[in-house]
């Protein structure tokens, strides 16, 4: 198969899911909410809601909407006593716009609607299916959006450990199925890196992203001459950065510098993922063994490489 035939096909497959997205979401509706007002017009309405003080240049960027129409929009919104506009500050040739209160009473029932039919919709699946759903959300606009690669590594700071261990746990718990088994081992890793902690053979570095934790990693000593790699972690909200990679790259790097002699670091098949990491990072299958943990059948490998 052609690289052009898999292209259209992929392209079918995003087109089918709009089909399916619109047909669930209502868009399709002429009208939002049995309301007067079409979807674009009460994304306006929302835009002038919880972001005062925009201009239409603002709007059309926000939401890529031509500004013909636009200003249509708004001087219809203006005849109806929707909103209001005072001239700007930093360019006496723009106005702000501002919902009146007869706006936001008009707009405050239907964003009131629109949640609650979300939330019908969520009621619908369980509790680790909405998560699932709201992580493969994130995913999608993440990966349409505009990317931005932007993250740091620091050290860890007192409660990440916490954090750590919940957000792995719960993690995995959504994308394999692992029980609390798996939470338990994580919180027996975290502890004992915690009450032995010796900076001269051991580290943990933190990925942050606009404030919150996107990632980890730890390198522990396995004996004088090993070190192992543990609990290498990439948010789903943040994969596609590199972030996965440049934690292992420091994890060689550090175990380099202070003269360890080899790295290694246990893992399971199923992480197919992180298994591409170690394997362009240069590490090896070295063992591999079938086991059942975290509830589930799984075929457990030991990956190694010279330093």
């Amino acid at each position: 198969m052609g690289t052009d035939q898999r292209l259209d096909e992929r392209a079918g497959s995003v087109r089918s899911f709009n089909r399916f997205y619109t047909r669930q979401i209502g868009v399709l509706h002429e009208h939002l909410l049995e309301s007067q007002f079409s979807l674009t017009e009460v994304r306006i309405l929302h835009e002038l809601a919880y972001k005062p003080l925009l201009t239409s240049s603002d709007i059309c960027r926000e939401l890529g909407l031509n500004a013909g129409y636009v200003s249509r929009v708004l001087t219809g919104f203006e005849r109806k006593g929707l909103i209001a506009k005072t001239p700007s500050p930093s360019d006496r040739r723009a106005a702000q716009l501002e919902l009146t209160d007869r706006g936001r009473a008009t707009f405050m029932p239907l964003d009131e609607a629109s949640q609650k039919e979300t939330i019908a919709v969520l009621k619908r699946l369980s509790e680790p299916e909405q998560h699932q759903l709201v992580e493969a959300m994130s995913q999608i606009k993440s990966l349409l959006s505009e990317v931005d690669s932007s993250y740091l590594l620091r050290d860890p700071q007192p409660g990440d450990m916490g954090w750590i261990v919940h957000r792995q746990a719960v993690l995995y718990a959504q994308e394999y199925g692992w029980n609390t088994e798996y939470e338990a081992l994580i919180a027996e890793i975290v502890a004992k890196y915690l009450r032995d902690f010796d900076p001269r053979w051991e580290r943990c570095w933190i990925a942050e992203k606009h404030g919150r934790i996107v990632g980890s990693v730890f390198v522990v000593r396995e004996d004088d001459v090993t070190a192992k790699l543990r609990l290498l972690y990439v948010d789903p909200c943040a994969r596609g950065l590199g972030i996965g990679g440049r934690l292992v790259d420091e994890c060689l790097r550090f175990a380099r510098q202070i003269g360890y002699e080899k790295m290694v670091l246990w893992t399971n098949s199923v992480l197919t993922g992180a298994r591409r990491i170690y394997e362009r990072a240069g590490f090896e299958l070295v063992e591999e063994a079938p086991h059942h943990s975290f509830g589930k059948d799984l075929i457990g490998q030991v990956w190694s490489r010279e330093l």
